[in-house]
């Protein structure tokens, strides 16, 4: 996480919170642009109405949504329940402006184009690594024995 605490001192904070925006949130917890925008994503959804798991859309895988999902709640930004993540203000005493701003994101309700606030995020899904071969014949026995 870096934080730069000189634009949540008192001065910059109070011109930063006039129009709040999901993409600084994401920039605050995540330096890797790709890593931002997929926080910003789940963190939009979460906030139109709650978000499921099943409800993450295809660009993103859903161990890395449940990974980034449950880092919002054990921040204080989600809570999770009945299966819903949906968003809190459970925030710590030291990050008291940061979280100032955060709720003024979460009450306001102007659309963002992450698109644009994320340009160099890779916004596709990433191709599979290893694993088992989905198209693998399943009447094989251990090490492909017949």
């Amino acid at each position: 996480m870096a934080i730069k605490y000189w634009e949540f001192e008192d001065a910059p904070f109070k011109e930063k919170v006039k129009n709040p925006k999901v993409a600084e949130i994401a920039r605050i917890f995540f330096d890797n642009e790709t890593e931002a925008y997929r926080f910003a994503t789940l963190l939009g959804l979460a906030k139109k109405s709650g978000l499921r798991l099943k409800d993450v859309p295809d660009n993103i895988p859903i161990a890395t949504a449940k990974r980034y999902l449950d880092y919002a709640v054990q921040i204080g930004l989600l809570k999770h329940e009945n299966s819903v993540y949906e968003l809190t203000d459970r925030y710590t005493k030291p990050l008291r402006n940061i979280a100032a701003y955060i709720k003024a994101w979460m009450d306001s309700n102007s659309e963002e184009d992450l698109a644009i606030e994320f340009v160099n995020a890779k916004q596709e899904k990433q191709n599979k690594r290893g694993g088992r071969n989905a198209n693998a014949d399943t009447d094989t026995g251990p090490a492909g024995i017949s």
